[in-house]
C-alpha cells in the first residue's frame, strides 16, 4: 500500500515539476565566429514567459577574465543579486571576457551582443528595456559600446569606468581614445550617448581607475546636455561596486528607463 501511495504521489507531482522554468543562474555556451564561449544568465525566481522581461547585459572586470564562464558572476552585480535575489527582477546577460581580452576589442564586444541576443530571445527580453553596466574593464567597455550602438540600450551605469588608457593596461581605453584622431574622446563618447540616461559611480581613491576619468565624463555629459546622475564614494577604493549595486534607488531608477520609440 505505502509504495502504491508513493507511486501515486510521485505520477502527480511529475507533471507540475515537469512544467517549472528553470531560474537562478543558468549556464550558457554560444558560438561566434567559431569560438564557443561560456556565458551565465540570471533567471528570476518568479520568472513567467507569457510576459517579457526588462534585460541587464553586465561587463566584468578584468580580474574575472577566463574561460569557465563562472568567475565573472562573483563580482559585482552576480554576488548583489545572491545578496538579494528579490532586489534584481531582471534578465541578467554576464558573458566572459577571455584572458588576455579586453572588453573594448571587437570580438569580445561581439560575444557580449551575441550573449545578449540569445537571451533576450530564450527568456523573452523586453527590447524595450535593455540596460548596460560594466565596472572597471567592464566600465570602459559601457562606454565603448554606448558610443558605438547609442539606440540599443535604455540606461547605463558605469563603475569605476574610463575613457583613456591606463599606464598598467593600455589596451583597456574606449575605441575613440586609442584608434581615432579625436580632439577629446570624453567629449566625443558623450556626443554619441546623446540623452540615454547615465548613473556614474566611482570611489575617490581609487588606486586603479583615477576617479578624475568618471569627473571629466560626467562633466562632458553635462555638457553635451545630456542625463546623467553622478555619484562619488569618499574614502573608497576600486571596488565601489559593492557601493554601487546597493544603491537602494539604482533598480528603481533602471526600471523607469524605456524605450522612447
Amino acid at each position: 500500500m505505502l509504495s502504491k501511495l508513493l507511486l501515486i504521489t510521485t505520477l502527480l507531482a511529475a507533471p507540475a515539476f515537469a512544467g517549472r522554468s528553470e531560474t537562478g543562474f543558468l549556464n550558457r555556451t554560444i558560438n561566434v565566429a567559431g569560438f564557443e564561449y561560456r556565458y551565465q544568465v540570471y533567471v528570476p525566481e518568479n520568472w513567467d514567459k507569457q510576459k517579457t522581461w526588462p534585460v541587464i547585459l553586465f561587463l566584468h572586470g578584468a580580474g574575472e577574465r577566463g574561460d569557465d564562464g563562472l568567475l565573472q558572476t562573483d563580482v559585482g552585480l552576480g554576488h548583489a543579486i545572491r545578496k538579494n535575489p528579490a532586489a534584481f527582477p531582471f534578465i541578467v546577460v554576464m558573458p566572459q571576457c577571455r584572458a588576455g581580452k579586453f572588453w573594448t576589442q571587437p570580438d569580445m564586444e561581439a560575444l557580449a551582443l551575441a550573449a545578449l541576443d540569445e537571451s533576450i530571445k530564450n527568456f523573452h527580453g523586453d527590447r524595450e528595456r535593455l540596460y548596460l553596466t560594466g565596472l572597471s574593464m567592464g566600465g570602459f567597455g559601457t562606454w565603448d559600446l554606448a558610443a558605438k550602438y547609442p539606440s540599443r540600450f535604455v540606461a547605463y551605469v558605469v563603475i569605476c569606468g574610463g575613457i583613456n588608457p591606463l599606464p598598467e593596461f593600455p589596451g583597456i581605453a574606449v575605441t575613440l581614445a586609442k584608434e581615432h584622431k579625436v580632439a577629446d574622446p570624453y567629449a566625443e563618447t558623450a556626443h554619441l550617448v546623446g540623452k540615454v540616461p547615465v548613473w556614474i559611480f566611482h570611489g575617490d581613491a581609487d588606486p586603479t581607475v583615477p576617479v578624475e576619468e568618471s569627473r571629466k565624463m560626467k562633466a562632458a555629459l553635462e555638457a553635451a546636455h545630456a542625463t546623467v546622475r553622478y555619484t562619488e564614494y569618499a574614502g573608497v577604493g576600486h571596488e565601489s561596486w559593492d557601493n554601487a549595486y546597493a544603491e537602494p534607488e539604482l533598480v528603481p531608477w533602471l526600471l523607469q528607463q524605456r524605450s522612447k520609440h
